[in-house]
């Protein structure tokens, strides 16, 4: 797998392209002017036929590198389907559906398919007898349709994976091999996600032949996450951290101490503060454990207070602050607590509470790091005077998991065709061997308890329960 770094000012024009002359009249008049940094770096290996991994955030101009990648690959006078696109949810696949349409204006009558859960089937099947030239649909209802024989992917050549992230986030992983599994082997393959989780490199590996892969070479990285120290007595050490994020509000945080009874205390403080605060340390067992791991990662808890050795595998893409409440022993661990903040485009805070005692431990981590640390004083701190900030997101366990083979798609399809919630609504979705933890919006949490309670899942009656503290 090889990378080609782009500078992120970078925006030749289209014509620079091997694109045809009424393809680059049409981007002219929808506006198109300049290339997006996404778009210089992806589209010269994509039109080259290349297989390629793009990491590109929503608003960088993703849609139309992959648009114009696939619509370089159809052949409009053969009437099948010969591009796929992969969305996490019926919105994002819509959005797409539209851009690719307006995309393909240059040439007459390429139709465009959209194929989601949330809409019935019968227009969908009938749609698909007609025929169509490229499809943009969510893996639950491809899945339906390939068992059906509704869907012939033999003319297929390119196949597009969109949010590739956020797709395995709710839990896709084997709708997508399925899906894929049924795709021609001689096609190219595109896979645009934000971030790069473990998930994406095993995708690759799975479907993808020597996949080029562009990163955009971001600038100031070294400014995205910034650190600051506050000296403290070890009387006030568990208050300053309900200083700090009664300060800077971060929605996500992960403080870690060095001892399990440290996490305890300090969990204490702040459920009695009125946070929302859960503890991950080596005398939790698996399922606790588990369940802990997954509220964190789908923002249904505000604070994660963590040993270094329990969180060693933990991934959030999303996270505001780390506190390291205790300075860590070793120097590398410092680093690898802070690491976890500040990721992909986001900016982090990494605040470090220190006691006289520790001050030998932070000249090593600054020595180490080659920077002075920036120290500020806890009475700076001044409270918003709000209560304390509640998670975005609530998670439902549901009595059921891979066992009983619940699908993500069935718990996404229950809530959103049959319960009428928006795919927006719903976060992430873990199934586990027994268990499903579906994370939804804090505001509708009690609704979506009531019909799935009354509603069914796969046909079938769940017995549902909402995971507070």
């Amino acid at each position: 797998m090889s990378t080609s770094p782009m500078p992120a000012d970078a925006g030749p024009a289209f014509a620079t392209l091997p694109l045809p002359p009424a393809t680059l009249e049409n981007l002219q008049r929808l506006g198109y002017e300049a290339m997006t940094p996404i778009q210089a770096a992806s589209l010269p290996l994509a039109l080259a036929g290349h297989d390629l991994i793009a990491q590109a955030k929503t608003g960088s101009g993703k849609t139309a590198a992959f648009s114009l990648a696939l619509l370089a690959n159809l052949n409009p006078r053969r009437f099948a389907i010969q591009a796929l696109v992969l969305c996490p949810t019926r919105e994002l696949a819509e959005q797409v559906t539209q851009e690719v349409r307006r995309l393909a204006r240059a040439e007459d009558h390429i139709k465009v398919l959209t194929l989601c859960g949330g809409s019935t089937m019968r227009p969908q099947l009938a749609s698909l007898e007609h025929g169509a030239h490229i499809v943009v649909g969510t893996p639950g209802r491809l899945m339906d349709h390939l068992e059906r024989g509704s869907l012939d992917l033999e003319a297929l050549n390119t196949l597009v994976l969109d949010e590739a992230d956020r797709m395995l986030d709710m839990g896709f992983f084997d709708d997508i091999a399925t899906v894929v599994k049924q795709c021609p082997k001689q096609r190219q393959t595109l896979l645009f996600s934000a971030t790069y989780p473990e998930g994406i490199a095993k995708l690759a590996a799975a479907f993808m032949r020597e996949p080029k892969e562009v990163k955009l070479v971001e600038r100031h990285a070294a400014t995205k996450i910034r650190q600051l120290f506050f000296e403290v007595r070890e009387d006030e050490r568990l208050h300053a951290v309900s200083l700090l994020l009664d300060h800077y509000r971060p929605v996500s945080t992960l403080a870690f101490c060095n001892t399990k009874q440290q996490c305890r205390d300090l969990v204490q403080v702040l459920r009695a503060q009125g946070y929302a605060a859960l503890e991950l340390h080596g005398d939790l067992d698996q399922r606790d454990r588990d369940q802990v791991m997954v509220r964190f990662a789908n923002r249904s808890c505000s604070v994660l207070v963590a040993t270094d050795i329990a969180a060693r595998g933990l991934d959030i893409a999303q996270l505001e602050a780390v506190i390291n409440v205790d300075v860590s022993p070793e120097i590398d661990t410092h680093t690898h607590r802070i690491g976890r903040t500040g990721r992909v485009d986001a900016e982090g805070w990494a605040f470090t509470l220190a006691s006289m005692d520790e001050m030998g431990r932070v000249g090593m981590i600054e020595k180490a790091g080659g920077f002075e640390s920036e120290w500020k004083k806890l009475a700076e701190l001044a409270s918003a005077g709000k209560e304390p900030l509640h998670p975005p997101m609530r998670t439902i366990q549901i009595v059921g998991g891979r066992k009983e083979k619940i699908r993500p798609g069935d718990v996404l399809g229950a809530l959103t065709k049959d319960m009428g919630f928006a795919g927006t609504q719903i976060g992430k979705i873990n199934v586990n061997e027994f268990s499903t933890y579906v994370a939804v919006e804090a505001g509708i949490a009690a609704e979506a308890m009531k019909r799935l309670s009354a509603g069914k899942v796969k046909g079938r009656s769940v017995k549902v329960r909402l995971l507070d503290d």
